[in-house]
């Protein structure tokens, strides 16, 4: 009998022993299931996170290149790029760059001088700019220059004001 008893106490023991062992399995496989999931879940978000920051850069690049400088003003009968203009091309090669096409620099005068000499400063004003372009890497076969002189004159006006806005080239 005790012999019984015995055999019999060592079999709950064991049946207890394998029952806790099941249910502590059970737990750690619920736990790392569990741990996987919300794993699988901080990478797709991290993920998405990534994918939106850049679209978001890329719609902040193209709203730069779209907001960037198109006209350059010169200074009385020179050809000679200004500072400002400088650093507004600079922006313009790189989304040239970034996004590639084909560009028509339009050089102008105001309406002192003779047609032949204001024709001529258009052109030189035009060919500073693509000269700038090609320095900073856009191909010059990307490039056509045309020199309207005085003939387009972005204001009308013999003062001034009027002048200062004809001394330009247009990137189109």
């Amino acid at each position: 009998m005790v012999r019984s008893i015995k055999l019999l106490m060592t079999a709950l023991a064991v049946t207890a022993l394998v029952a806790g062992c099941s249910s502590n399995k059970k737990k750690a496989e619920e736990e790392a299931a569990r741990l996987a999931a919300e794993e699988a879940e901080r990478a797709r978000l991290e993920e998405a996170a990534r994918k939106k920051a850049e679209e978001d850069a890329a719609a902040a690049e193209k709203a730069k290149c779209d907001n960037a400088d198109t006209v350059f003003y010169f200074d009385f009968d020179q050809s000679l790029l200004r500072a400002e203009s400088r650093a507004a091309l600079l922006v313009q090669a790189e989304c040239l760059k970034k996004y590639g096409s084909s560009i028509r620099l339009e050089g102008h005068a105001d309406e002192r001088g003779s047609r032949e000499y204001n024709m001529a400063l258009g052109e030189r004003r035009a060919n500073a700019v693509a000269d700038f372009l090609k320095l900073n890497g856009i191909s010059g076969s990307d490039i056509e220059t045309v020199s309207y002189g005085e003939e387009r004159p972005a204001e009308v006006g013999s003062y001034e004001s009027a002048w200062s806005k004809n001394r330009r080239v247009e990137l189109k």
